[in-house]
């Protein structure tokens, strides 16, 4: 049996690409319930996620908390949440502010193409050495 540590960055950008893949979708769903009256926004929220799940010691490498990370990924898992904050700067009680979240969305298309480029990249240096 052949064991390896070759995807264990992979599986974590695969989990940090679907998470903002969500993201993106919520944002989109936001967009769209611009003119709802009483709509709370959307949010994912990965990056607290993986922070938790890497944990904070600073005397232990990336690649020992990516290797222990990779045993479960099942803590990586993102959900949309609502935000329910009483905050709404209009009269009908709908959170959304369509520059604001055009901006967010601008960013997370961003940081989707370069996790999937990593990805990419990643198994074009796997494919390289197989060579």
């Amino acid at each position: 049996m052949i064991t390896t540590n070759a995807f264990d960055y992979i599986n974590v950008l695969d989990k940090a690409a679907d998470a903002s893949w969500l993201r993106e979708t919520a944002i989109m769903n936001n967009l769209a319930n611009t003119d709802t009256p009483g709509y709370k926004r959307q949010e994912v929220d990965f990056e607290s996620v993986l922070q938790r799940e890497l944990g904070h010691s600073k005397y232990t490498t990336l690649d020992k908390k990516i290797r222990s990370l990779n045993a479960d990924l099942s803590g990586l898992n993102v959900s949309t949440h609502t935000d329910s904050s009483n905050y709404s700067y209009r009269l009908d009680r709908n959170n959304v502010d369509p520059d604001t979240e055009n901006v967010e969305l601008a960013s997370e298309t961003i940081r989707y193409q370069a996790l999937t480029n990593s990805i990419t990249s990643d198994f074009t240096r796997m494919q390289a050495v197989l060579k």
